[in-house]
């Protein structure tokens, strides 16, 4: 319709320019085409160029409409009573300070992402560092990562440290986001530290996590495999041991991020039965909020956007498009991710 539209386009002149059935250029009315027996017809459209001016501005028309009519969930926004109370500020489950290895994004400095947060109202941000995916030296991210928190907006931005139990030094590694820089909650990237959630070193640091009431969140995957890079192709994170570690070990909460693009379904469904939380950073499909409470408790999903990965107004309209109930919508923006932190 776009390349139709653009061929039957008006130059400055008012006058059409078309292309005829055997490919010439045909320009302006009929007249420009009209033989010298039938110059007194030239202002006469055909039926044939009449009536697919008609169908072009009434499909423009009602293609505008479509665009242009506001979701059910937008307009009941927009006309909510002027007395009703704001919503309170949300809370992001699911970012990272620092630069995805591999490229470029938009949010990949401190600044910007905090002028993004703020911009939409995040009252708090739980972010990791994207060093902590390649770098061997956690101690040293962790600390990075405090100290921009820190100088960025130290009440937006929520540390979440990374400990590697692969490392000879993950439990000093723990003791630090605990004693030194009073971190809530780790983040765990068993598929680029290559180790199984079942490992014993894994399931010792599960241990010490629940035995120190820390939150536990594991991102699922990070990038799509097809727009890996070659030589860095990381296989998304085995789930199916968790539900059995969160049975085993007593007080250990564990959110997976990242989730929905591998995990659907039973293996959802069975999670979801052991109290794990998910965010919707990767969560696809109309009313996709909407559905997916209707599969989980919905006080076990939380907002999270994964930026600076992804744009951020992206996981902001997965809100707007749900039609959620206003106790729904506001555990999903706040209230879940308050709880689950404790």
């Amino acid at each position: 319709m776009k390349q139709n539209a653009a061929q039957s386009s008006s130059d400055p002149n008012g006058t059409e320019s078309r292309m005829g059935i055997d490919g010439s250029s045909r320009t302006g009315s009929l007249a420009a085409s009209a033989t010298s027996h039938d110059a007194e017809h030239a202002n006469v459209p055909s039926s044939d160029s009449l009536s697919r001016r008609r169908f072009l501005a009434r499909t423009g028309t009602l293609a505008t409409a479509a665009l242009s009519a506001p979701h059910p969930a937008i307009a009941a926004e927009k006309n909510a009573p002027p007395t009703a109370s704001p919503a309170p500020a949300l809370i992001d489950t699911n970012a990272y300070l620092g630069r995805w290895p591999f490229r470029r994004t938009a949010l990949d400095t401190g600044e910007a992402l905090r002028d993004k947060l703020r911009q939409h109202q995040v009252g708090e941000a739980w972010v990791g560092h994207l060093d902590a995916l390649l770098h061997k030296n956690l101690s040293a991210v962790n600390a990075r990562l405090v100290e921009e928190c820190q100088t960025l907006d130290p009440t937006l931005f929520r540390p979440v440290g990374a400990v590697h139990p692969g490392l000879p030094g993950w439990r000093e590694d723990l003791r630090r986001c605990v004693e030194e820089h009073g971190m809530r909650a780790i983040r765990l990237h068993p598929n680029y530290h290559g180790y199984a959630l079942d490992d014993p070193a894994a399931v010792d640091l599960l241990r010490s996590a629940a035995e120190h009431d820390l939150l536990v969140q594991i991102p699922v995957i990070l990038e799509e495999e097809r727009t890996l890079h070659p030589l860095v192709t990381v296989p998304p994170v085995d789930t199916a041991p968790l539900g059995g570690l969160v049975a085993d070990i007593p007080g250990l909460r564990v959110q997976l991020l990242n989730a929905f693009r591998t995990l659907r379904g039973l293996a959802l469904a069975s999670l979801a039965g052991r109290g794990i939380h998910f965010d919707i950073a990767m969560l696809e499909g109309m009313e996709g909020v909407a559905n997916l409470i209707r599969q989980i408790p919905a006080e076990q999903v939380c907002f999270g956007s994964y930026a600076p990965v992804f744009y951020y107004e992206s996981n902001l309209l997965k809100l707007r498009e749900s039609v959620l109930s206003e106790e729904h919508a506001l555990a999903v923006r706040s209230g879940n991710a308050r709880a689950l932190l404790g």
